[in-house]
């Protein structure tokens, strides 16, 4: 949702050059493209266990497993990464195509290919047992996805192939990555003997899960209800709720009935900003709240009470 005109922000790139996409616009680009992401799909089924890879659960002491730390999730949670390897690859298919020749996809493409990328890098990294080495990877890709959604609010999408190949699947990415992202600090400091004295593993767990849903509200608002970034953290929360509450490894009903509450908050969070969203008339909740909020009169979004 943003209020930059479709008129720039649709208008297709010139071709040939790539436009002001640069080469990854280009035919050579987009084949280009298509290769580094049958490579990164490889490289994840090796992740995944195939080709004599180890299973990432497996791999690294086995600390991502669903039980290497209190806020693993069930390995139940993982196959959210089928959902999204769909997506890119159908993502890969659709930029060839003319309709996806935009202003805003061409910013869009090198953040794209740098997501898929990092993912592959990450699953090495883990491979090699390199948890701390993980622990940077996963934060640039999560700061990279981040980034792919500030690009997405400043420009408008009219395209549907757009909305649901670019910002449903890079939002659904996004999601899912924000609660790995955790995990994996989680399951490092753990291989580092790190115990979170005084307060305990179970007390900075239920601090990581605010933390999460804090996050995950904030990109509610932010995105002005954006669906999929809801969806992929309130999976994640949800399957962490079941991790602790199964009956086998950790269990804990504290962390299960916080993780469990965090997804319900995060999926309000998201019908909330939705309905602020439509309230305003630049679409985006985060313009109502800051003229709630700064109360000079001056109404960012352009409404006057």
């Amino acid at each position: 949702m943003s209020s930059t005109p479709a008129s720039t922000a649709d208008r297709p790139a010139a071709s040939g050059s790539g436009g002001r996409g640069g080469f990854l616009s280009t035919l050579p680009g987009k084949v280009t493209t298509a290769a580094l992401t049958v490579i990164a799909i490889v490289t994840a089924a090796f992740g995944a266990g195939a080709f004599g890879g180890t299973p990432i659960q497996d791999a690294a002491g086995g600390w991502l497993g669903p039980d290497g730390t209190w806020i693993a999730p069930a390995s139940t949670a993982f196959s959210i990464w089928s959902v999204i390897y769909l997506g890119l690859i159908a993502y890969t298919v659709w930029q060839f195509l003319p309709s996806s020749d935009s202003a805003r996809h061409d910013r869009l493409r090198p953040w794209i290919l740098a997501g898929i990328l990092l993912n592959s890098l990450w699953i090495w990294t883990v491979q090699a047992g390199w948890l701390a080495i993980s622990v940077l990877v996963i934060a640039v890709l999560l700061a990279v996805l981040c980034r792919i959604l500030v690009i997405k609010e400043n420009l408008r999408v009219n395209a549907w192939g757009e909305r649901i190949l670019v910002d449903g699947v890079q939002g659904l990415y996004l999601g899912w990555v924000s609660i790995a992202t955790v995990a994996n600090v989680a399951a490092w400091l753990a291989s580092m003997g790190w115990t979170g004295s005084p307060l305990g593993p179970i007390v900075w767990t239920n601090i990581m899960i605010v933390v999460a849903t804090l996050v995950g509200a904030f990109t509610a608002v932010y995105s002005g209800g954006r669906l999929m970034p809801a969806v992929g953290l309130a999976w994640g929360l949800v399957w962490v709720a079941v991790g602790r509450s199964d009956g086998t490894g950790l269990n804990s009903a504290s962390v299960a009935i916080t993780a469990a509450g965090a997804a319900v908050i995060v999926m309000i969070a998201w019908a909330v900003s939705l309905w602020l969203s439509r309230r305003s008339a630049t679409g985006e909740a985060r313009d109502l709240i800051l003229d709630a909020l700064d109360g000079d009169g001056d109404p960012v979004d352009g409404r006057r009470a």
